[in-house]
């Protein structure tokens, strides 16, 4: 969704508790392999060492008969990093190496490859390969707070009124900025954290509030999703941006793995918020990682110069390979998701990619380099986003079919199916995690349109097993949204509960029936026929029929 997102000044919440640029990061498209006659089937860590399986349809010739294994920082490409192994070249190759962990050597988010001797030159003959199960490093692993989808974005001022426990909430979305966190080593009260032999500093008074925010919540009983947000206003935090996107002025940037400086630090960063904020340290437990938001709104929410969506998919899949395995070697039950908006097949900024090709492209590398269980974060927002009927969308924007512009809550079946597809089945053959982690609906042209759309997408969300989250957006309206006619909120600017602040409340209680009813005759039919039976309303145009 390209629309100004409400920074979160989560300082507010200490009252909860007292206390020269190489050319490696140039925008030439990554070539894919083709052809490479030696497969890496996987990368795994069994004990101290990476067990890595090679198969090979032809052995390349080479000067003398041997498989060199690379290990390449994701900045590298090719064979330029540390040979961490030699095997003599077979059909079939198990090879290992040292793990490393936590040393300077560390080959936990590290790329592996492997390389043949042909006239005293290495070459490449494999695809890179990542290790795909960081979570047996876990020694924080904690249960799950897995109670409802029921979450909501919430309103600062409102964590301690008791308005999250009246609706309900089971979960909580919460925005993290790495700018917020990172520190120096003289900044007062910075906290050191010692990782893969260096030493890395984080803002304290700064995580100290993150930590009481999230220890509230889960004092609830509510589950947190934090998003990881490259906001970029840091002094600290300039060299966590892609040298891609710096000359750009935007609301989140590509993440910097360019360079040595960025990923050592986005190493530690993702061990450091998955040790902390494991529910083993006192400091608070979150359960989900969204990395980025909305990454395919490239010149809104991660920002590069570069209009290849290869370049980008390639530049944020590196980032989320270095999260994934940092924060599943601290807490093996975390679930990383990555994040896309409903701009299926339609742009609404020329400057962004549409989401399916970038999921597309997404999944083509993890399958390519090392299937691991990431999950889809997806924002179902309707078209257009002031568009106040959830169920009865325009017809030029909301199909039944894959080609669909848009995908809304109406629908949502589309993206399910579409990732129940083989090709996108987690290591398991499983279906991935599916969280709505971003949804709202404007009460500016009235307010039973936006009880019945509220109740609608829940119901709807609720109806299918895939999905593991409905987030709305907004506790309470947002004066530069309005000006958009998104008035989102439970709440309006008054703070007044508005129509829909009951109807969220008794979503999913034993009070659901008599909310049913009141919907059904809003929409004029009984909105569980129309969610059962995929009941598809549409309307001629593009805009709102007030």
């Amino acid at each position: 969704m390209n629309k100004r997102k409400k920074r979160m000044i989560i300082a507010v919440v200490a009252f909860l508790f007292a206390d020269s640029l190489t050319a490696a990061f140039n925008q030439t498209p990554y070539v894919e392999a083709s052809g490479r006659p030696v497969s890496i089937e996987s990368c795994q860590i069994s004990g101290s060492e990476v067990v890595c399986q090679l198969k090979a349809g032809s052995i390349p010739s080479s000067d003398d008969g041997k498989f060199y294994i690379y290990s390449d920082e994701v900045y590298l490409d090719g064979p330029t990093g540390d040979v961490v192994a030699t095997v003599k070249a077979a059909p079939s190759v198990s090879v290992s190496f040292p793990l490393n962990y936590n040393t300077p050597a560390s080959n936990l988010s590290r790329k592996f490859l492997v390389a043949v001797k042909q006239n005293g030159q290495m070459r490449q003959v494999s695809d890179e390969h990542y290790i795909t199960n960081p979570e047996v490093l876990a020694s924080l692993t904690s249960p799950r707070m897995n109670v409802g989808i029921k979450g909501i974005l919430p309103e600062i001022e409102r964590i301690t009124d008791g308005s999250l426990q009246d609706l309900g909430i089971q979960q909580i979305v919460y925005n993290l900025h790495l700018d917020d966190i990172c520190s120096v080593s003289s900044a007062p009260d910075a906290i050191p954290f010692e990782y893969n032999g260096q030493t890395f500093y984080f803002d304290g008074p700064m995580v100290r509030n993150y930590d009481g925010a999230v220890k509230a919540f889960n004092s609830y009983g509510m589950q947190v999703t934090m998003v990881i947000l490259n906001h970029g206003t840091g002094s600290y935090s300039q060299h966590l941006i892609h040298p891609s996107a710096r000359d750009g002025f935007c609301e989140g940037y590509a993440i910097n793995i360019a360079d040595a400086a960025g990923t050592d630090h986005l190493k530690a960063i993702g061990a450091f918020l998955g040790q902390r904020y494991s529910g083993q340290l006192g400091f608070g437990q979150v359960d989900n990682w969204i990395v980025g938001n909305e990454v395919n709104a490239r010149t809104s929410w991660w920002y590069s110069d570069s209009t290849s969506l290869d370049f980008n998919v390639n530049i944020y899949v590196k980032a989320f390979r270095i999260l994934y395995n940092e924060l599943k070697g601290m807490n093996a039950n975390v679930r990383i998701y990555n994040s896309i908006d409903q701009e299926w097949n339609r742009k609404s900024n020329p400057g962004s990619f549409l989401s399916k090709d970038y999921l597309d492209q997404f999944n083509y590398y993890m399958i390519r380099e090392g299937n691991i269980d990431w999950g889809l974060s997806f924002h179902p927002y309707n078209s257009p986003l002031y568009d106040p009927y959830a169920w009865n969308g325009p017809e030029a924007w909301v199909k039944n079919s894959i080609t669909s512009p848009y995908i809304t809550m109406q629908n949502i079946d589309i993206l399910i199916d579409y990732m129940h597809q083989p090709k996108f089945l987690n290591p398991a053959g499983e279906v991935r995690s599916i969280s709505l982690a971003e949804i709202g609906y404007t009460s500016s042209f009235g307010d039973t349109a936006q009880e019945a759309s509220i109740a609608y997408g829940y119901l709807k969300a609720a109806s299918i097993p895939d999905i593991d989250a409905f987030i709305l957006f907004r506790q309470t309206d947002d004066p530069h949204e309005m000006e958009s006619h998104l008035a989102l909120g439970l709440y309006d600017l008054n703070g007044n509960k508005k129509p829909s602040y009951e109807i969220y409340k008794n979503l999913g209680t034993p009070n659901e029936g008599a909310v049913k009813e009141r919907v059904s005759q809003i929409i004029g039919m009984d909105i569980d026929q129309m969610v059962n039976e995929k009941i598809i309303w549409t309307r001629p145009g593009t805009g709102v029929v007030q």
